[in-house]
């Protein structure tokens, strides 16, 4: 049993897996196909009133912003239910939650007038920044003029609490000229690939490794399952920073889609009863072992390793635990639905 689970400092509460994009990178394997499982109002309550006295702010202040600190909405696409994103930071900012903002695509940023009058809403009602998503995977869906008319009007109303992510994207986008929407295969054609291999900051999981393979085959190596069985995840299941929780109620630790440590409309009985090894093996694994001991685990229950490889431990275990999602319930594979969705 793992007697210690740090509280949660920072992370992201993510309203709906359903977005208006289905990218190709996605960690958490959101599409438009997703049901509208918007989190409730009640469960909403209860994550945010446990969250209230973990969540800290900005080294630069409350009111701050900063990407591994406060609270951020997320998805999906929270801007999809803009009721909801509305509702989700007045009930934030009346419990007091520091440096809150919300990450978005500006899939729905089509005029000025529109953009502007939902972000000084949102503003209004107690929210303190912006995260904007760029890169070339968001290019397939949002056109580029869309993001700059979001980056323009989101300096306007929040100032110094903008932040783009990745900003050499935006950067690079605006040198090559882009505004329309483009195809990830035709941006690597314009770049020849180079920039993405070399400046992007990019995590081989999710969905990755299936809808990228062709494009990443030229950049990344694979290995046989056995290269990362002395590897494992400790630091990344246990640490307080960055996590995140969804409107199933999971708490999701780091960027690891489609695994829950546990129930967070419950935060301070599940902070204190910690893991229990036996009612949640291939978390057990995760934390306790090494790849090994999963990858054995998992062929036990009728998993055969790729004779192809693995770009990365995370494309290891994105595979096994989809097989076993499909072959087994287990308690730690939350939400299932995210299994189907991998591609």
């Amino acid at each position: 049993m793992i007697n210690h689970i740090p509280k949660p400092i920072s992370g992201g509460l993510i309203l709906s897996y359903k977005c208006s994009a289905s990218c190709q990178h996605c960690m958490y394997a959101c599409s438009p196909k997703w049901k509208d499982d918007w989190i409730s109002k009640q469960d909403l309550k209860k994550i945010l009133e446990g969250l209230t006295d973990k969540i800290e702010p900005s080294p630069y202040g409350f009111d701050t912003v900063n990407l591994n600190y406060g609270l951020h909405f997320t998805g999906g696409e929270p801007f999809l239910n803009y009721e909801l994103l509305c509702e989700a930071v007045e009930m934030a900012n009346e419990l007091g939650i520091p440096s809150t903002f919300v990450e978005t695509n500006c899939y729905w940023c089509n005029n000025d007038d529109t953009t502007r009058e939902k972000l000084k809403n949102l503003k209004d009602k107690g929210l303190k920044g912006i995260l904007i998503s760029v890169n070339p995977f968001y290019l397939e869906y949002v056109p580029f003029e869309r993001t700059e008319r979001a980056i323009r009007i989101s300096y306007e109303v929040f100032n110094d609490n903008l932040m783009i992510y990745q900003i050499g994207y935006y950067r690079r986008f605006k040198d090559i000229g882009i505004k329309d929407k483009i195809l990830f295969k035709d941006y690597l054609n314009i770049e020849k690939g180079e920039d993405f291999a070399r400046n992007a900051e990019f995590f081989i999981m999710g969905r990755a490794p299936y809808k990228l393979e062709e494009h990443l085959k030229g950049f990344y190596s694979k290995y046989p399952a056995n290269h990362f069985f002395n590897e494992w995840c400790s630091p990344s299941f246990l640490r307080s920073w960055h996590n995140h929780f969804d409107n199933y109620g999971n708490f999701i630790p780091g960027y690891c889609g489609g695994i829950s440590l546990g129930d967070c409309r419950d935060m301070d009985k599940f902070l204190v009863e910690g893991l229990k090894d036996e009612e949640k093996p291939v978390l057990a694994f995760l934390i306790n072992d090494d790849f090994k001991g999963l990858f054995d685990f998992a062929k036990e229950h009728g998993y055969q390793e790729s004779p192809y490889g693995y770009f990365s431990k995370c494309h290891l275990c994105v595979d096994i635990r989809k097989h076993l999602n499909v072959k087994h319930e287990f308690k730690e594979l939350r939400p299932k639905e995210f299994y189907s969705h991998l591609g």
